[in-house]
């Protein structure tokens, strides 16, 4: 997954980042236009895109305060979102003692479009493959896949358990066939390489400016680099990485290799969460009907 910006995804990521006013409010599709604009996107593009979304049923069209067309969010788009919330900026340290969720699924002949998306669905949810019918995750994703799988009508195919590996293989070698580990990390590696830098440059432009000057010591004085900058580079970041936390289970760091670079690409999201999204929210807040609200987006 080399950095695939596409638009519909990009305005994802910009509802999620910043499109979650607190009282429902639209979306101008002027601001639409000009927030995509700043990313390269064209305007039949983004109109194109807003259109599968509204068909999608996570758009939906009104009218801003003062009369504008726009979209706003659905109730299962604001759910996805705060889903993703919960995937894209958790920080805590997986256990292995939590243990683990298991879906196991048998699906009629009849209905096997169904199969298809069972396992697209499970997949984009993090889990691996155990044996054929049997798909496996940390035991922390059962209640979002419990609520996607009724969501998308499929609780009637699947039955879920839960426990844990007791061998015979150990657990390391058999969350190696379970999941593909080098595929994973060239995600997590392709990542570092396109957002590192950018979060280098940031960092070393506010050391300049906080550097003293003249003997005196200017405190708080922000990094060098407009709102413009702070949201377009936080923004791609964002429409990269928020992909990763589905196709990465984050298993428990005694089952991964000792260089696993998804440590170090949650670092650098993470820093450049802090250190650019608030500074983008100025950017974009001139353009939106209500103040900006919300700060990640779900897959």
């Amino acid at each position: 997954m080399a950095e695939q910006h596409t638009p519909r995804s990009l305005i994802v990521s910009l509802y999620g980042a910043y499109g979650r006013a607190p009282d429902g409010s639209p979306m101008p599709v002027a601001a639409l236009i000009r927030l995509l604009a700043v990313l390269g996107v064209d305007a039949p593009s983004v109109r194109s895109s807003v259109s599968r979304l509204k068909r999608r049923g996570l758009l939906l069209p009104g009218r801003t305060a003062d009369g504008a067309a726009g979209y706003a969010l659905s109730d299962d788009a604001r759910r996805l979102l705060d889903d993703g919330d919960r995937r894209i900026y958790a920080r805590t340290e997986p256990k292995l003692s939590e243990g683990w969720v298991l879906a196991v699924f048998s699906v009629p002949e009849a209905e096997r479009h169904k199969r298809h998306l069972l396992r697209s669905r499970l997949a984009r949810l993090g889990f691996g493959t155990a044996a054929p019918g049997v798909w496996i995750a940390p035991a922390r994703l059962y209640e979002e896949t419990r609520n996607a799988l009724e969501r998308l009508e499929l609780s009637p195919y699947v039955d879920l358990f839960r426990g844990d590996h007791l061998g015979y293989a150990a657990t390391a070698g058999a969350v190696a066939r379970w999941w593909d580990l080098p595929a994973i990390a060239r995600l997590h590696e392709e990542f570092l390489a396109a957002h590192e830098p950018v979060l280098r440059a940031w960092r070393t432009a506010r050391a300049g400016a906080e550097a003293p000057a003249g003997g005196e010591n200017p405190a708080g004085a922000e990094a060098p680099g407009g709102a413009e900058e702070a949201y377009r580079d936080y923004l791609l970041a964002l429409d990269s990485w928020r992909r990763l936390p589905y196709a990465d289970p984050v298993l428990p760091a005694e089952l991964l290799p000792d260089d696993w670079p998804g440590r170090r690409s949650a670092e650098v999201f993470a820093a450049l969460h802090e250190l650019l999204r608030d500074r983008g929210a100025e950017f974009v807040r001139p353009y939106v009907s209500g103040p900006a609200n919300g700060a990640g987006s779900g897959n």
